[in-house]
């Protein structure tokens, strides 16, 4: 079991604790991709994931390639995401 977890934020996260809760589900719908696409160090190269008024925010320990990158976008705009293409990598 894996327990180093990236940390978990919102903006405005104390008045919309929806926010908290959007992430988590993106969180684990990026992961199940990632395991997915047999990417198994995938969730050990971030380590935060933030929602600034809608626009998820990666912060990456290394440099992430694109195709961990369109991880986060598909999971992102889906359903359980933020519904757009809104992201951000910083590293």
């Amino acid at each position: 079991m894996f327990l180093d977890h990236p940390t978990i934020t919102a903006t405005n996260s104390f008045t919309e604790p929806d926010r908290l809760e959007r992430l988590n589900r993106v969180y684990g719908y990026a992961a199940a991709l990632a395991d997915a696409a047999g990417k198994t160090w995938f969730i050990q190269k971030f380590s935060q994931l933030h929602d600034h008024k809608g626009t998820l925010i990666v912060f990456w320990h290394e440099p992430p390639t694109e195709d961990e990158k369109a991880i986060f976008a598909q999971a992102w705009a889906s359903k359980i995401g933020d519904g757009t293409t809104n992201v951000e990598h910083e590293i």
